[in-house]
């Protein structure tokens, strides 16, 4: 049975104290305090509805919860400070450490979500740009799944349009050989290049390949086998990509523009039929009344383009329609860049007015921002192009490589390798995932693999020297003694180490996992408090066992919470 939180217990008590009292609806809100263990709001809500002084009702609520193992206090204008017993806290310890869940709960079954994320284009390297969207949905990924929800990953991959016609005729006529490695992917992301300057300079060519498009549409073997292979290409490059990163995206999850292509005209014609949709200067369109363009023109929605092709809008209409309809969805989440706002508060409100995003499922975008250069603007290389995903990935196993080998001189060969490639893409996605996903945020390789500092290495070390003082303890039978009287420190590390499962609600709440990075770190550093004025090999049992169960209960959450982040938790470092 799961442990509830220290926190949600108190603002139950503290609720019912307050109806007892008849202060109805009261709800309780506990914070952790410099003041003291916990301070509750929601007194000052009531006073202004009851007409009276803050202070009384509060002094009220204190002697209503009066008991042996709670101590209640009126602070500031009308809150409620509570301090718990030690016994309270130990048995919480003993409670948490004998959960298998450390606590948290699964309040996410029998919830279907849907997570859009990482989304690269066929024929195209994937580049820094990628990074965010990758990283940001595999955590939200974990944590869902963790909860006990029901997910369903989907990489929405541009896999179709006017490019590959481009692309397939320029190969056409001039043939080159592609396969199975990166140099393969960057001759072939270098084709498309060069097709793609063919086509804007060359209008014979951009007619032949228009007429390639036409073929591939209709089903020509030929083009559409060749088609196949760049996607069979593209797919192994993405697949070798997500392997470095250790993200949880397969070939399964993969659902290409291309598989919503026979849905299109259907998405047009019920928009039509609804009125949703109206014709506009040839095309197909919906307009919205807040949604007007730079000289205050109405700026709609392009579901059909004048020459009957179809965009991306009428794609992600289709894709949405099916995730709701088929995947049962009741919740839609959109990995995507902030730069993409305005285009998904049309698609999401297109379908709520089409009936096919009902009042029950929530369609969010989970919107962030821009990895920037060390001059703040958007990272590039030094010619100006955009960072290849596979070189900067490379670079920070190289440099983690130089800081485990100072650290670990006997470490040599593939052992070393798996180190820093742990250390090293544990230090980009920290970095990442520790900013707020709404920020832009400077990429700087020196500074994400400090040992100090909010930095993943710093985490992972923390977490390596826990497995190191259990090792030396050997493998006693650790037991909570509830009697025994705590240290500051120790209280101070029990309360953080109860917050773990209130914080993953938290970043549910909010989708943001920078809350997990930041609850991570200050546990870190709790913990080292701790360690460094509580000794726990040296102390006499029963208060050596008690500590024990501190480190291991830390250790554990470390562990557990840097996986969910998608981050290896190494027992050396």
């Amino acid at each position: 049975m799961t442990v509830p939180s220290l926190a949600s217990s108190l603002s139950d008590t503290v609720s019912a104290a307050a109806t007892s009292l008849g202060l109805a609806d009261f709800v309780a809100q506990l914070r952790r305090s410099e003041h003291a263990d916990f301070q509750a709001d929601g007194v000052l809500a009531a006073a202004r509805t009851l007409r009276r002084r803050p202070r009384d009702i509060a002094a009220e609520v204190v002697e209503a919860l009066r008991a042996d193992d709670l101590v209640a206090e009126v602070a500031g204008p009308g809150f409620v400070n509570l301090d718990l017993a030690d016994r309270t806290l130990l048995t919480q310890l003993a409670g948490r450490l004998a959960d298998p869940r450390l606590g948290v709960g699964t309040p996410e079954t029998g919830i279907t979500t849907v997570v859009d994320y990482s989304q690269p284009n066929i024929a195209k390297e994937m580049h820094v740009g990628h990074l965010r969207s990758t990283i940001i949905g595999d955590a939200l990924v974990r944590i869902l799944e963790h909860l006990g929800g029901t997910v369903v990953r989907r990489n929405h991959i541009g896999d179709w349009g006017t490019q590959f016609g481009m692309l397939i005729q320029y190969q056409n006529e001039q043939p080159v050989t592609v396969g199975g490695d990166d140099a393969s992917m960057s001759r072939l992301a270098a084709l498309y290049r060069q097709a793609r300057a063919r086509f804007d300079t060359d209008p014979q060519f951009a007619v032949r390949a228009r007429q390639r498009v036409v073929a591939l549409q209709g089903g020509d073997p030929a083009t559409v086998a060749a088609w196949q292979d760049i996607v069979a290409e593209s797919t192994r490059y993405f697949t070798d990509v997500y392997a470095r990163l250790g993200v949880r995206l397969t070939v399964a999850d993969a659902v290409g523009e291309s598989a919503y292509n026979d849905a299109l005209p259907g998405v047009a014609a019920d928009l039509a039929a609804q009125a949703v949709a109206v014709p506009s200067d040839g095309a197909l369109c919906v307009f919205f009344d807040e949604v007007r363009g730079p000289d205050g023109a109405p700026s709609p929605l392009i579901v059909r383009k004048r020459d009957g092709g179809f965009g991306y809008a009428a794609t992600d209409l289709a894709a949405l329609r099916q995730r709701v309809a088929e995947l049962h969805a009741d919740r839609l989440l959109y990995v995507v860049d902030a730069r993409q706002s305005l285009h998904f508060t049309m698609v999401f409100d297109t379908a709520r007015r089409a009936g096919w995003l009902p009042p029950q499922v929530s369609a969010v975008h989970v919107a962030f921002g821009t990895v920037l250069g060390p001059d703040g603007r958007p990272f590039k290389t030094r010619a100006g192009d955009t960072v290849r995903l596979v070189d900067l990935l490379t670079e920070a196993v190289d440099r983690a490589r130089e800081v485990v080998a100072a650290k670990n001189p006997e470490l040599t060969g593939a052992a070393l390798h798996e180190r820093a490639r742990q250390v090293g893409i544990g230090a980009v996605k920290y970095a990442d995932l520790a900013t707020s996903r709404t920020r832009d945020y400077t990429y700087d390789p020196q500074r994400m693999l400090a040992l100090t500092g909010n930095t993943g290495v710093y985490l992972q070390y923390a977490h390596a020297r826990i497995r190191s003082l259990l090792a030396r303890a050997g493998d006693p039978a650790i037991t909570v003694d509830p009697t025994t009287t705590l240290e500051p420190a120790e209280r101070a590390l029990i309360l953080d180490l109860d917050g773990f499962a209130d914080t993953l609600t938290e970043v549910l709440a909010h989708y943001e996992p920078h809350r997990l990075c930041g609850y991570l770190y200050r546990l870190a550093q709790t913990f080292t408090t701790f360690y460094e004025r509580c000794p726990v090999l040296r102390a006499p049992d029963p208060v050596r066992s008690n500590r024990l169960a501190l480190c291991h209960l830390t250790g554990d959450t470390l562990h557990t919470g840097l996986s969910l982040l998608g981050i290896p938790a190494p027992t050396h470092l």
